[in-house]
């Protein structure tokens, strides 16, 4: 006997797809009118609307900006030039997601698999998440802004600067999906995660070397410099920002012909990426499942008792929580990034302004005693994705932590102490680097700073522990692109960080208004003491605080 509800649905697709987004959109709109029904998800709200006002500031001064480079472009001529504003517009949408996930916002759109969406109806979910991406609307306001200063200039070439950013626009869209979905399925396995994370890692330092490499030889004018232009520059005719210049220019210069092929070069693009997205989606909706379970081995395992971890002065349920956590982040890539990052910025600063710049204004030029502190603030800063959301990573494991006999004030302080331990061979580390690239800081300056660290640090664990039981946010980094702490808690970090460097910076421009940095170390020695106080007051009262907030703590990690 046929089925009533496929015929229906083969009559009429159309409705059926309907029914199925509208829906989606239903569920999304309830979600996020329950959601203010709590504090956390008032506070959520007023955070959005901080960082959209932000956003919306960054596109419409950016918009404006691509309107008049635009509109002087082809004013006087240089409608190739464009290509110059088409390229940060792609630079930015496809890496602003991916260097600042704490700013990004899309779900997982992988969990409406498990309810029965047709294929073309999760393909468009999908592409509505990133249309409505705070990254893409910024760009968007730029890409305004472009057609605004073409049309300025031509306005009979408005028609088309509309249809080739459009397809521009298209492309980015499922370029951003595409690397999205295909990234998380290396992310899905131990080997091929160790691999991005490492490759992670390399592309993040290649690029801090940019600015100091063309800072050096930018100002000789070298014919192997010289020839590497003349490369780059045909080869970036041919990829989807310089087509889409080229597809305007052609058309000011009333070559419509040649325009219209760089266009159809640009929609071969989107196509060709589509297609890419399209095998990649396909295959998640026929519920592909990449498992890391390792085969039954035939060898004879290795059944011999190993005994965990000890720290002298500290319970044994400390050392288990600790050795955990340091077994867990060495195996990420973000985490080795964390920590070569501060040593390799010192690196950066000492290629560039301190060795080409010496009687410059930079900071470091002026004041190299400046150098250890500066390295040690940053320390202190990239542990702030870590120290902000204790819990993130422990996911479904937070139920562990309830059931067994062990008081929660000494699993928070086993995870402050991983990174006491990282902040402290970091420091260790950028001392030597400080010495080794600009001198050995002097005692009084690394007294200092060391009190400097006393105090913040506190601040930052005290701060960090109440908002990753107040407002927790699952991590899975398997997951690409996802928003790895919630609202609240990035702008709660911004203000702590504001404050704390505002402290620090003025005791340590008093000491050198004085020319005595001892008067540093005594004011952050004080201050140390007043935090130190306040960071055992609050871990001393953590138990009953994650008592109180266990069902939102577990509910928040433990979804789906």
């Amino acid at each position: 006997m046929p089925d009533k509800n496929k015929d229906k649905d083969e009559v009429n697709p159309g409705l059926h797809h309907r029914g199925q987004l509208t829906a989606i959109a239903w569920l999304r709109w309830r979600l996020f009118v329950n959601a203010l029904r709590s504090s956390r998800g008032v506070l959520e709200l007023v955070s959005r609307i901080v960082v959209s006002f932000a956003f919306a500031v960054g596109g419409l001064g950016g918009g404006f900006f691509m309107a008049v480079m635009a509109s002087i472009f082809i004013a006087e001529g240089k409608p190739g030039m464009l290509a110059i504003l088409l390229w940060p517009v792609f630079v930015f949408w496809q890496g602003f997601p991916i260097m600042a996930t704490a700013f990004t916002n899309n779900p997982d759109s992988s969990d409406l698999l498990r309810f029965p969406l047709s294929y073309r109806s999760y393909f468009l979910v999908r592409m509505v998440y990133g249309a409505f991406d705070p990254v893409t609307v910024l760009v968007g306001l730029w890409s305004l802004g472009i057609l605004a200063g073409v049309g300025f200039a031509k306005p009979l070439l408005l028609p088309l600067t509309l249809l080739v950013l459009l397809v521009f626009a298209a492309f980015n869209l499922l370029f951003m999906q595409m690397t999205f979905a295909w990234v998380e399925r290396w992310l899905a396995q131990r080997r091929t995660r160790e691999i991005m994370g490492v490759l992670f890692v390399l592309l993040m330092l290649s690029l801090q070397l940019i600015g100091p490499l063309a800072g050096r030889f930018g100002k000789q004018a070298r014919p192997d410099v010289q020839r590497v232009v003349d490369i780059l520059a045909p080869v970036q005719a041919i990829l989807p920002p310089g087509l889409a210049a080229d597809a305007i220019a052609q058309a000011v210069l009333s070559k419509f012909t040649i325009g219209l092929s760089s266009l159809a070069l640009l929609g071969a693009f989107v196509i060709l990426v589509g297609y890419f997205l399209h095998v990649r989606l396909l295959a998640q909706y026929r519920g592909e499942n990449l498992s890391e379970v390792r085969a039954v081995s035939a060898l004879p395992k290795d059944r011999s008792l190993r005994l965990g971890w000890t720290l002298p002065g500290f319970s044994a349920p400390v050392a288990a929580v600790f050795e955990k956590e340091i077994r867990y982040l060495v195996r990420s890539g973000p985490m080795l990034l964390t920590l070569i990052m501060p040593i390799f910025i010192l690196i950066v600063f000492r290629l560039g302004p301190m060795n080409s710049a010496r009687h410059s204004g930079f900071i470091f030029a002026r004041t190299p005693d400046m150098a250890f502190p500066s390295a040690v603030a940053y320390t202190l800063l990239v542990l702030t994705n870590l120290a902000y959301n204790n819990f993130g990573g422990d996911a479904g494991g937070i139920q562990f932590f309830y059931a067994s006999p062990v008081r929660f004030r000494e699993i928070v302080l086993a995870k402050n102490l991983t990174h006491i331990t990282i902040l402290a061979l970091e420091t260790v580390l950028a001392w030597i680097a400080v010495g080794f690239l600009y001198g050995r800081p002097a005692l009084d300056v690394t007294s200092a700073a060391l009190a400097g660290l006393l105090f913040a640090a506190p601040v930052n664990f005290s701060a960090g522990n109440l908002l990753s039981i107040y407002s927790p946010k699952k991590l899975d980094y398997s997951k690409f692109g996802r928003q790895r702490a919630a609202q609240v808690t990035v702008l709660i970090s911004f203000g702590v960080q504001i404050l704390v460097v505002s402290i620090g910076v003025g005791a340590f421009w008093l000491a050198r208004h004085y020319g005595n940095f001892w008067i540093a170390t005594i004011i952050l020695l004080l201050l140390a003491s007043i935090s130190i106080s306040a960071y055992w007051m609050i871990l001393s009262r953590i138990d009953g605080v994650a008592l109180a907030r266990r069902e939102t703590l577990v509910a928040e990690l433990c979804r789906a």
